[in-house]
């Protein structure tokens, strides 16, 4: 026999998510207009988006969404990490000793044991929560809640089971993201979002920190400033949050990282460090892609400006990586080292 919607979403709260509403598994026809309306904006991004059409369409045998809210907000940011990785990246519940982790395989192994089946199929996820009314979209693209704001995860989980659903929210826009305020708009560095709840995912700090493949002109390299891994800009400036950030609990082995994350320790990596112990704590960029790292790092020490670094700058224009040796090439014109 199967297990009740209200039972899920009790279980769901016992193990720490905040909210948790299922929906039928219909087709995301908004999604695919949005994505629509994007790459009509932004046609520089259309790699960034087209990919994301597969997930508009469950499986024939997907019946129903089950989607949680998972808070971040809880976890202490140090000074260290605080403006060079985002939070959401130190905080990921898909790092195996996590607590977000053991709750996940928790939640599916509930739902297994209650018959029923877990469909391989992730959907728009953001939309899923908006649908669901467990979250609803920032200006800055975020899901909201209106306990954590956005600093959260939205976790789902599609079945083969009918159930009991929530009412399809039609509401799913932040209603404080007035058109008053556009101060995370203001605010991006790569100057990524519109007004319209819209952003141009080829421009965001984040999606160029771990997915840009080319090289970046000297303009987008000074925008990104600081950031190695991410970015927390449009979320820290926006009032919502205001407060949301309760820093009460060490996130598991998170300070052993701040050595490994100093740029200049990036630099010198070796590449057994990097596959072994970075990459598999920061996946986003794959064991292939040491190099979008070693960027990374050049960058933040040529946007600080700091002569210590002028020589270790200097020694990557010889590296055997094209992308790595123009970065530092770029940083030695920028800041007049010989």
């Amino acid at each position: 026999m199967s297990i009740s919607s209200a039972e899920i979403k009790k279980k769901a709260l016992e193990l720490g998510f905040t909210s948790c509403g299922i929906i039928p598994a219909i087709a995301f026809d908004e999604y695919r207009q949005s994505l629509d309306e994007r790459i009509k904006a932004f046609p520089q991004a259309k790699e960034h988006y087209a990919k994301l059409y597969d997930l508009v369409n469950p499986p024939k045998e997907a019946k129903s969404i089950i989607v949680c809210v998972v808070p971040y907000n809880k976890y202490k940011v140090s000074d260290f990490f605080d403006g060079l990785i985002g939070k959401m990246y130190l905080f990921d519940d898909r790092i195996p000793y996590s607590d977000g982790f053991r709750a996940n395989k928790e939640f599916e192994m509930y739902l297994q044991t209650g018959n029923l089946k877990i469909i391989p199929y992730s959907p728009p996820d953001r939309w899923a929560a908006a649908k669901a009314n467990v979250a609803k979209f920032g200006r800055n693209n975020f899901s909201y809640s209106h306990e954590n704001g956005s600093y959260i995860v939205i976790a789902t989980w599609t079945v083969d089971k009918e159930l009991d659903y929530d009412e399809i929210s039609q509401d799913i826009q932040l209603k404080e993201c007035s058109d008053k305020c556009h101060l995370c708009v203001k605010a991006c560095p790569t100057n990524a979002m519109t007004d319209g709840f819209e952003m141009n995912r080829s421009r965001c700090v984040a999606q160029l920190s771990f997915g840009a493949e080319d090289s970046l002109d000297a303009k987008t390299r000074e925008q990104m400033g600081a950031w190695i891994y991410g970015c927390d800009v449009c979320q820290d400036v926006c009032p919502v949050n205001k407060g949301k950030l309760i820093k009460s609990e060490e996130f598991p082995l998170l300070s052993q990282f701040e050595d490994f994350m100093k740029p200049e320790n990036i630099l010198t990596m070796d590449d057994d460090t990097y596959i072994n112990i970075v990459n598999p704590r920061f996946f986003y960029i794959g064991e292939d892609g040491f190099w979008m790292w070693q960027c990374n790092a050049l960058r933040n020490l040529i946007n600080s400006e700091n002569p210590k670094h002028y020589e270790l700058i200097k020694s990557f224009t010889e590296h055997e990586n094209p992308h790595v040796r123009e970065v530092a090439k770029w940083g030695c014109e920028k800041l007049g080292i010989e």
